[in-house]
């Protein structure tokens, strides 16, 4: 809204730094485990029905009992997975129904043991560890035993049968192992991802509202230093007008026109306000005519002499740094009215300085205690405006001594920005 503040963007959520999250695509994740569980079982059917070895009755019986293991899938086991096991009797009651109907064909026929890789996955997706490993050594080695019973091999083909199934064993273990290892670490970065959307959308409503308040806060500034200090010059001009009435006109009339000036400039820094334009006295002027300016005014308010003192090289400053002068030399010749006393001289001196800008407005007033309490915001303000700056305001005084309002703001020397703007072409 304004040159002396700028408005910071808020933090962007985290969904919008990595990208869109859906909250189904878990249980989407699956149905690339259907067609897995699909494709196995579709080619175990396939070599439980095109072998020859075990005849036609053997293989048929074997090739009924592995057929239920689909139906017990899609009714009993895909719900077990997609809960990922919380019910353990379900999932328990699931494996084992699932081992009775693979148990009985892998008796009969030898190929049925390559639905082994459909299963064992499911067993790490629906038990913990200890048991998981448990039901993959019964899937492994369960069906070998079942089928020397049945067929009485001979010892070479028992031999590379089981060794068979203690690869597959020893395989399956160790790849479910880092599986389930996979799974929980993701499991605790989706939760800790959760958990920092959340603190990220907190930190962003608090962010929102420090820059509210501070917006706040900055705006309260501007209609002191400008409309409030113009209303309290038109009270004291009308008082002056109503004492000035009858015994002397010509001044009263005087009075009346710098009340209309004072309301044209006071209307003037209510328009810029709206616009978040900077301060009307320092549109299309430097610092030192925006301030020679308010040292007329001040005088023709008053009647008190204001000394107006520039040193160094007058140079363009940055617009925040020209606006928290302007600002606080105003509110310096606003405290001088209304605390200082009739006809108490003001001197403004302001100094340009390689690396800073030095404000200096000294009134030959009153003067104050600085260890008493003040309640007024114009002091605070005035600090406020230069820290947010990166300079300082100090306020001295001592009791029939008057005040000096001091103020440092940090500039950029004439040095470092030729050398900035050489190297920058």
């Amino acid at each position: 809204m304004s040159a002396d503040l700028p408005v910071e963007e808020p933090p962007r959520r985290l969904t919008e730094s990595i990208g869109p999250r859906d909250s189904d695509v878990y249980h989407r994740a699956y149905l690339r485990w259907d067609a897995y569980y699909a494709i196995v079982f579709a080619a175990t059917f396939l070599f439980i029905l095109s072998g020859s070895d075990s005849g036609t009755g053997p293989r048929a019986v074997a090739a009924v009992f592995f057929a239920a293991t689909a139906p017990w899938y899609v009714l009993v086991g895909r719900q077990a997975l997609l809960t990922e096991g919380e019910d353990q009797r379900r999932a328990a009651l699931y494996l084992v129904g699932l081992a009775l109907f693979f148990l009985v064909p892998s008796a009969f026929v030898g190929e049925t043991r390559i639905a082994t890789f459909a299963l064992a996955p499911q067993c790490f997706m629906l038990l913990r560890m200890r048991w998981a490993l448990i039901a993959l050594a019964v899937t492994n080695i369960a069906p070998v035993v079942a089928w020397a019973l049945m067929r009485r091999p001979d010892p070479h083909d028992l031999f590379f049968n089981s060794l068979f199934a203690v690869v597959t064993l020893a395989f399956s273990a160790i790849l479910g192992s880092w599986i389930l290892m996979v799974i929980e670490q993701s499991k605790e970065r989706a939760a800790l991802i959760a958990e920092l959307e959340t603190s990220r959308e907190e930190v962003a409503r608090l962010s929102a509202a420090h820059g509210a308040l501070a917006e706040r806060e900055r705006f309260s500034r501007e209609i002191h230093d400008t409309l409030a200090q113009g209303f309290t010059s038109l009270l004291m001009l009308v008082q002056a007008v109503e004492s000035e009435f009858e015994r002397d006109a010509p001044l009263a009339r005087r009075h009346l026109d710098l009340m209309a000036r004072t309301a044209r400039e006071n209307l003037a820094e209510a328009r810029a306000l709206v616009a978040g334009a900077g301060p009307a006295d320092l549109d299309g002027s430097s610092l030192p005519d925006a301030l020679r300016r308010l040292a007329a005014r001040h005088e023709e308010q008053t009647g008190a002499p204001v000394r107006v003192e520039v040193s160094g090289t007058v140079r363009p400053l940055a617009a925040g740094v020209e606006v928290v002068a302007l600002r606080s030399c105003q509110e310096a010749l606003a405290n001088a009215r209304r605390h200082a006393g009739p006809d108490a001289a003001v001197t403004i001196a302001l100094g340009y300085g390689e690396d800073a800008l030095r404000l200096l407005v000294r009134d030959a007033g009153r003067g104050f205690d600085p260890r008493a309490p003040h309640d007024g915001y114009g002091l605070a303000g005035l600090r406020a405006r230069a820290g947010e700056a990166g300079g300082t305001a100090e306020v001295r005084g001592a009791p029939g001594q008057g005040t000096t309002v001091a103020v440092e703001l940090p500039v950029q020397a004439p040095a470092q920005a030729s050398v900035r703007t050489r190297s920058a072409r």
